[in-house]
């Protein structure tokens, strides 16, 4: 069976496969950096110190005012020079930049603007009230923020999280123009190779319509997860 898929890939499913799981861990790990970034950045915005709230609305701003391929060619080409300048300064050898670890920088440094306002949003909506519940039995901030209000605003996040998620994923296939060999770039290759473009393009856009059904059925099921007892409540 492995033998006759591949044939009918014309020698191209390994490649396809590398692209393939490359495309994988850079969203997942792009994924993680915004969320990190995301929870920063909103509590940065809802703090009461204009040092913290400034930056980050002008983080926000700007990231999502330009265009995420704008983005993705500054911020790579930008690391590349200052880095140039600094060995050279040191006099240290020329020191080129890993397109993977430089993607999954910027991409999670773009949608972890979008993941602040998703974050900020289902901050808000949680009842402050139950925040000075907790406090005042004597809960840590750690302890609130675990046991109070994160159960309580993925609830309210899940939505717009989900939908960045699968924005972010069709996202890294912009990072194939700074040489990263994800399965865009592997379908361009094994299309140049073979003549055979549009077969291989249209296989890329299958597979990432099987990782986009599966991450919807996750996000499905997660959002379930956090609304447990709240139509019980309702009624």
């Amino acid at each position: 069976m492995h033998d006759l898929l591949n044939s009918g890939l014309q020698g191209f499913g390994p490649l396809l496969a590398q692209g393939t799981w490359m495309t994988l861990k850079l969203a997942l790990l792009s994924l993680a950096l915004s969320l990190a970034l995301g929870l920063i950045g909103a509590s940065a915005k809802l703090s009461r110190s204009s040092l913290l709230r400034v930056p980050a609305t002008l983080y926000t701003t700007l990231i999502r005012s330009v265009p995420d391929l704008v983005l993705i060619l500054l911020i790579f080409y930008s690391m590349q020079i200052w880095l140039n300048d600094l060995t050279e300064a040191l006099g240290w050898d020329y020191v080129e930049i890993d397109p993977f670890g430089a993607g999954v920088i910027t991409l999670g440094f773009i949608y972890g603007a979008y993941f602040t306002e998703n974050f900020r949003g289902a901050i808000l909506s949680v009842p402050a009230g139950q925040l000075e519940a907790a406090t005042a039995y004597g809960l840590s901030r750690a302890q609130r923020f675990r046991l109070v209000l994160f159960p309580q605003l993925m609830r309210f996040a899940l939505p717009g999280l989900g939908n960045n998620w699968l924005v972010l994923l069709k996202s890294t296939a912009l990072v194939s123009i700074i040489g990263l060999a994800d399965l865009v770039k592997a379908a361009q290759n094994a299309g140049k190779t073979t003549n055979d473009t549009l077969f291989f393009l249209c296989l890329a856009g299958l597979v990432y319509l099987l990782i986009t059904t599966l991450s919807n059925r996750l996000l499905t099921y997660l959002e379930r997860r956090y609304n447990i007892g709240i139509r019980e409540l309702a009624r």
